[in-house]
């Protein structure tokens, strides 16, 4: 199955993204980039071909416009934008609720570094509409007092030797309400890149959206 590329309204600007359907599939994922990171980030990348892989559709979409990447590489000012990128990821949600092809899709949330914020914060403010959300060596802790108003289950993935964010994540992880998991993943660092350890957060990960979008698949 490929990829095909979409253009997503989101307020007064349209986002670049990359959208995967299976011919059968439970759900539909969408991507939060953080920390100057995009569509094409190859870890993400690799997580949706698994998601994929295991009857999931992908939204990776750019939550930033090319312009505002430009700012945001001088200031990295936009990154940290919890409440800019919250609204883009919100209005990415309603652009699949009018499309043909995923409208009748339960959506998920896979969130990574500042997305995982961002992830949480547009779930608290939207829960009709977000039915689960992971978090990969996220900083959910930047979602401040909206963690405690998530209701959908929200997975937290972060490495065994990610020292700072195994306690942000921790500090984070009691504040959430919601059903919830905090799995630390052993010998990984922030970026997942030891072997095997993003083939292990792509597994948790599948098995966490098959959960809880859904279990029988539908056809199309």
């Amino acid at each position: 199955m490929m990829e095909r590329k979409v253009r997503v309204s989101a307020g007064p600007v349209t986002l670049e993204g990359n959208l995967g359907i299976p011919d059968s599939t439970r759900g539909i994922v969408l991507f939060a980039h953080g920390s100057g990171s995009g569509r094409h980030s190859p870890r993400n990348c690799y997580v949706a071909g698994a998601l994929r892989e295991a009857g999931l559709a992908t939204l990776l979409v750019d939550l930033l416009t090319p312009e505002e990447e430009e700012v945001d590489l001088r200031t990295r000012r936009l990154r940290f934008d919890i409440g800019l990128l919250a609204d883009r990821l919100a209005d990415a949600t309603d652009w699949l609720a009018q499309e043909p092809d995923t409208q009748d899709l339960r959506v998920g949330y896979f969130g990574a570094s500042t997305g995982a914020a961002a992830a949480l914060v547009a779930a608290a403010k939207h829960p009709e509409a977000v039915s689960a959300v992971v978090s990969r060596g996220g900083r959910p802790d930047l979602a401040g007092k909206a963690l405690s108003r998530v209701v959908a289950p929200a997975l937290l993935i972060v490495g065994g030797e990610d020292e700072p964010v195994i306690g942000m994540n921790r500090e984070a992880f009691e504040q959430i309400r919601a059903q919830k998991k905090l799995e630390v993943v052993p010998g990984a660092t922030h970026l997942f890149e030891e072997p095997g350890t993003l083939e292990e957060v792509a597994r948790i990960a599948a098995a966490w959206f098959a959960r809880y979008l859904g279990q029988r698949a539908r056809s199309r």
